[in-house]
């Protein structure tokens, strides 16, 4: 058996409790809603095991990472091709005072898009911060 320490089991509790309430609550979109959208399910899961602990199981960020949800990553400023990038090869520090953000390893292109789209679908459903 694997230790999972308890600040991990919160961020992976606030994850799945997200996407149990998104599923849960009425929308238009029919397959986010029947909680049918794998690629949604499996952003979710990627994004709170590879992301979560830097960005926040919430998107808003930690003391270790930005918010994914300020304006700064609106598909207009940062599209997806941003985000392909900075999980391939890592980021320099350039909007926040984090220092550097290095490469997420070990996903598969799969999972990288599948990150993306949970990240927009979030962003859309939440909204941007300022």
């Amino acid at each position: 058996m694997t230790y999972t320490s308890p600040s991990r089991l919160r961020v992976i509790a606030l994850v799945m409790v997200g996407a149990i309430g998104m599923t849960a609550c009425g929308s238009e979109d029919s397959t986010r809603s029947s909680g049918a959208d794998p690629d949604f399910e499996r952003g979710a899961a990627v994004y709170a095991e590879s992301c979560a602990s830097c960005h926040g199981g919430d998107l808003r960020g930690t003391d270790d990472g930005p918010s994914h949800l300020s304006v700064v990553y609106e598909p207009n400023h940062h599209s997806d091709d941003s985000f392909r990038n900075a999980i391939a090869n890592g980021a320099s520090q350039h909007h926040w005072g984090f220092g550097d953000m290095d490469p997420v390893d070990g996903l598969s292109s799969a999972d990288v898009e599948a990150v993306i789209a949970f990240v927009r679908a979030e962003q859309e459903r939440l909204g941007f911060d300022q």
